[in-house]
């Protein structure tokens, strides 16, 4: 499991009630990773968030809505590689998770 923090909780569908949304500066849980198509980017499912029916077609959370620590980046690095069997770039998918000095900042 990787830890992050929420650093972007705009843009949220009308379609996903509130208590199902991330709010910016919370620290969440990723539990599972995958490549969304057609944008073929890097998406996340988060510990703390079930999206159930109500919210379909929503499965996932964008994964640059989240900042990551440099330790738990590279827990990243390895959940994606265990979770996804893709052709994608890893450098490329990496790209769109920075290290961001605001998930350090806890308390």
């Amino acid at each position: 499991m990787v830890k992050c923090k929420c650093i972007n909780d705009k843009k949220k569908p009308s379609k996903i009630p509130a208590n199902k949304w991330v709010k910016e500066g919370e620290e969440y849980t990723i539990i599972f990773t995958v490549v969304v198509l057609p944008q073929k980017k890097l998406a996340v499912q988060l510990a703390e968030i079930d999206f159930d029916e109500s919210c379909a077609p929503f499965e996932y959370f964008m994964a640059d809505r989240f900042a990551f620590t440099k330790d738990e980046l590279d827990k990243l690095a390895k959940l994606i590689k265990d979770c996804n069997d893709t052709d994608f770039s890893m450098d490329e998918l990496m790209n769109q998770t920075k290290i961001n000095d605001r998930a350090a900042d806890t308390n």
